[in-house]
């Protein structure tokens, strides 16, 4: 919705193919709010906080971090499987790497530790975004 709408804000206009699109941004920008969450997670559940990482635990946490990161990379393939893409929309996965990293550090840290991969998911949210909207732009 936060990509719609500042879509909107610029543009006074709001498309499918944009709507389409913010998808996988909004999946990373998730991500994000995931690993506040599990870090904060001991605080929320003693505060009386129901947030759903307290409600699944950490094990459930991670797995959803992961899965919205690997979502957001699968939606330009399938896009590009279904022929409404060209080749050139798979730029995003020119971050791969680091999206990898941060799914492999969710598992290994916990607590404070939690801090660095909120920033490293805001610098994989800001690198996928700017090459999928290369992607979009030329094609």
């Amino acid at each position: 919705m936060a990509v719609c709408g500042t879509y909107f804000v610029q543009a006074l206009t709001l498309t499918q193919t944009v709507a389409i699109w913010s998808i996988p941004p909004g999946l990373l920008i998730a991500a994000i709010l995931v690993v506040n969450n599990l870090r904060d997670m001991d605080t929320d559940r003693e505060a009386g906080k129901r947030t759903l990482a307290v409600m699944i635990g950490p094990r459930y946490t991670r797995i959803e971090y992961a899965l919205l990161v690997l979502l957001a990379y699968a939606f330009p393939l399938a896009m590009l499987a279904a022929g409404t893409s060209p080749p050139v929309i798979l730029l995003p996965f020119l971050s791969l790497p680091l999206g990898g990293l941060c799914i492999r550090k969710i598992y290994q840290e916990n607590g404070r530790a939690l801090n660095a991969r909120l920033g490293t998911t805001a610098m994989l949210s800001l690198c996928f975004s700017v090459l999928l909207s290369i992607g979009i732009a030329v094609s």
